[in-house]
């Protein structure tokens, strides 16, 4: 049998992105071809692999400069899939059960300043269609926090003007009832008064249209909202995401719940939220440096 086949289908039942399984693959079959060298079998036999295969495997993974980022994904791919095994049967016990996950600091997350942000919003022209649309695309992701996917698969009917609330399919189907702003509530507004200019036999009830009346998918989308990102901050490597970094950002600065935000981004877990919070502190600390008459050594100044 199969089993990283039936593994990976597995995976993309339980809503894993199509961009995460193929990582997956790749990781487990690095794997598999380094236990070709020590294996006389022709073919791995997975029931056979042991904590020290693995020790073997990571050795030399990290000795080909592997980023403790990378590593520690691939360590979470092969806990994944001898896991699945082990709740197949097929093993009895995980061999990953004492590979520890290598650390690492993950960067924090880029954000807009609120100037930068309503400078953003300023620049679609709303004289034709598509600057309706795409004004309206950029006040609902900075509004709503959400993901390019998310508002790629928004229908007509997910989004609540009267009430000011949108329902969104977030990651692995999971939905949740997000806020939407008044200046983002008038963008949609604004827009479907001009969308049937884009509607066609294929549009459905899809709510962002593309030229042809098609659904704008995610990659269309970014392409849309880059050319604009561009023009406000081309030298910080800023995309339609950075969009959702700021909402999250600006909320928590304007003193909002910790777990409201959680919600409203559809985490699962607290500790993915908790990054904003070291976000805001290193503002603060900035401003407490520009600002308070002691923050600085004045004796170290004038050496």
């Amino acid at each position: 049998m199969n089993y990283l086949d039936s593994f990976l289908k597995q995976l993309a039942l339980e809503g894993k992105s199509a961009h995460t399984v193929k990582a997956y693959r790749t990781d487990i079959l690095q794997l598999y071809e380094v236990l070709k060298e020590l294996m006389p079998e022709p073919e791995v036999d997975v029931t056979k692999i042991t904590e020290q295969h693995i020790r073997l495997y990571m050795r030399k993974v990290h000795d080909n400069n592997t980023s403790n980022r990378s590593l520690s994904r691939k360590t979470s791919a092969l806990n994944a899939f001898f896991l699945y095994l082990k709740t197949q049967d097929v093993i009895t016990r995980n061999p990953m059960d004492k590979i520890k996950r290598p650390k690492y600091s993950k960067p924090l997350p880029a954000h807009f300043s609120p100037e930068e942000m309503e400078l953003l919003l300023q620049i679609p022209e709303t004289d034709n269609v598509f600057g309706i649309r795409n004004k309206a695309m950029l006040e609902l992701l900075y509004s709503s926090g959400l993901r390019a996917a998310e508002l790629a698969s928004l229908r007509m009917q997910d989004v609540e003007l009267k009430r000011g609330l949108v329902k969104v399919t977030g990651k692995g189907n999971k939905q949740r009832i997000v806020p939407v702003g008044q200046k983002a509530v008038d963008a949609i507004r604004n827009y479907l008064a001009v969308r049937e200019e884009l509607r066609s036999e294929h549009s459905g009830d899809v709510l962002f249209l593309s030229k042809s009346g098609r659904a704008l998918d995610s990659r269309q989308i970014y392409r849309l909202l880059q050319a604009y990102i561009r023009l406000v901050a081309n030298d910080k490597g800023f995309s339609p995401h950075t969009l959702r970094h700021s909402f999250a950002t600006h909320l928590l600065a304007g003193g909002a719940d910790l777990r409201a935000i959680q919600e409203m981004l559809g985490h699962s877990n607290l500790s993915t939220t908790e990054v904003y919070t070291h976000v805001t502190m290193e503002e603060v600390m900035k401003q407490y440096q520009k600002a308070h008459p002691r923050a600085k050594d004045e004796d170290k100044d004038d050496e």
